[in-house]
């Protein structure tokens, strides 16, 4: 459904309820009457009139609070229509920077001002640095409430996230800089079509690892990317790496759509953004200039800047701007034909070198090897000090002991005890590693942590992974799947509920 309307319980205040609306792909039609579609784009003025108690906010430029709680909004820019949002509820605002706020329900607004004060700014003015002006006036960011089935949405000037990136030591911001990166890659110079998806997904993610680049270092950024190629291997694995959708270019057949009913966001998976950013990691590769692809990458914002493009588009402007290479080629080479990344499935043929992250990966990989080892060399592990390891760093080694799992009898809870900044954390992305764990190695006395996680947030991403690992394990955590589900169904979005039923074996209403 497009308009959201929770109920309290779905809340984080549990107070009262609240709404939003969810316009990506293709749901805004249910909105209000447009053009549903990536390829027209609009400027738009509302009033919104909301009962007191109640703010409501827009994906606008500017707006104001009249009389009788009516609130008047203008975006100034043309934007597609899935960009169009609104969200209605009890929620107050704080300046975290010169141009940005947080919005918040009253019990976040503390936690969420603490995390972002003063790091939206610096996200942003790097991005101007290296893609040209940031064009949309205000960036202020929302937290949704926990129900929010996504990480986060681009809408402009107002992106929605999720509750989980208040981790408390400000660890998940990479969220924030990829929705950031967005001002320039989606929502400037927009896809066509939602077949070119990764026009969109592939260039933001490459914005997103070049600010935080920037910002962080490249060992950092090269970890956080070796994440995101793990989750590519995953889902390649799982569908087949043949599989049509494993291509960048996916065809929408309208009339296939009629028979079948095919929905853009089924085709949502991991290749537009990491298929995608090897693909404009290629691009790169091909000029051999960091600062010439960064001056390329700002001439073709400002080339297409306020217009909705196609890959063809793309490529032959690329091709334009670097007439050397279009003499030598490049489009053609064999085995990397632009023909061939966009429009056969498998995985890339140029992966982007993220060696510079071995220096955070060998000390986790080296660590794991120890934990999965039959007589522990406790001494060994002692001397190894994980205080300061970032979050990807810890997201990595707990990564490598998942795939060595089910470990030694006993290896699991001495871990869990040894480190509590892990087994006990409140970081989301820790917190889904550790629960898988503590599944693969049916750890029943923290069962309970499974079950926390998945009361605490309704996310997809995190969530449909914990209930299919939990329903091809044991009789024990299938039992704990059908439990957790029938206490947290009536707080997830109705889309969330109805995959997990299919996980379950529930029917799900056609």
């Amino acid at each position: 459904p497009q308009v959201c309307w929770l109920s309290p319980e779905q809340t984080a205040g549990k107070q009262k309820p609240y709404m939003y609306t969810q316009g990506q792909a293709v749901l805004n039609r249910s909105f209000f009457p447009c053009f549903d579609t990536p390829s027209v784009k609009f400027t738009y003025s509302a009033t919104v009139k909301v009962p007191e108690g109640f703010t409501a906010v827009m994906s606008a430029t500017s707006w104001e609070k009249q009389k009788d709680n009516t609130f008047v909004f203008k975006m100034a820019q043309p934007i597609p229509s899935y960009l169009i949002a609104l969200v209605v509820g009890d929620i107050v605002s704080a300046d975290v920077g010169p141009r940005s706020r947080v919005w918040a329900e009253p019990c976040l607004i503390e936690a969420a001002k603490k995390e972002y004060d003063g790091v939206i700014e610096e996200f942003l003015a790097v991005g101007e640095k290296l893609f040209g002006p940031y064009v949309w006036g205000r960036y202020d960011i929302l937290f949704m409430p926990p129900s929010f089935p996504f990480g986060g949405m681009e809408n402009p000037c107002l992106t929605f996230v999720t509750p989980c990136l208040l981790a408390g030591d400000r660890s998940l911001v990479d969220v924030v800089i990829h929705e950031i990166s967005h001002s320039w890659f989606g929502n400037l110079v927009t896809n066509a079509t939602w077949g070119e998806f990764w026009l969109n997904e592939g260039f933001t993610m490459y914005a997103q690892r070049r600010i935080s680049t920037e910002v962080y270092g490249l060992p950092y950024t090269c970890l956080e990317a070796a994440t995101g190629r793990a989750l590519l291997r995953q889902h390649m694995d799982a569908t087949g790496e043949e599989h049509p959708l494993n291509k960048l270019r996916v065809v929408i057949e309208p009339a296939f759509c009629l028979f079948l009913g095919v929905n853009p966001d089924d085709t949502y998976n991991e290749t537009p953004y990491e298929k995608g950013y090897c693909f404009v990691s290629y691009l790169a590769h091909l000029v051999g200039n960091q600062s010439k692809f960064d001056a390329f990458l700002q001439a073709y914002v400002n080339r297409f800047k306020f217009q909705s493009i196609t890959a063809d588009d793309t490529l032959g402007f690329f091709l334009e701007y670097f007439p050397e290479l279009k003499e030598k080629g490049v489009d053609s080479i064999p085995g990397f034909e632009f023909d061939r990344w966009l429009n056969t499935p498998g995985w890339p043929p140029y992966l982007p070198d993220l060696s510079p992250g071995q220096q955070l990966m060998r000390p986790a990989e080296e660590l794991a090897e120890l934990w999965a080892a039959d007589g522990l060399n406790m001494e060994a592990i002692e001397a190894v000090d994980i205080t300061g390891w970032r979050t990807y760093q810890l997201v990595y080694f707990l990564d490598q002991v998942l795939q060595k799992s089910p470990l030694p009898e006993g290896n699991v809870e001495r871990l869990s005890k040894m480190y509590p900044k892990i087994s006990k954390a409140q970081n989301a992305e820790l917190r889904l590693r550790w629960c898988h764990i503590i599944l693969k190695n049916n750890l029943e006395a923290e069962y309970s942590k499974v079950k926390d996680f998945l009361h605490s947030q309704g996310k997809q991403k995190y969530t449909l992974p914990l209930y299919r690992a939990m329903w091809g394990g044991s009789e024990a955590t299938r039992a704990l799947a059908m439990e957790t589900f029938s206490a947290t169904a009536p707080q997830l979005h109705v889309n969330v509920q109805n995959y997990v039923k299919k996980i379950l074996g529930l029917g799900v209403p056609e």
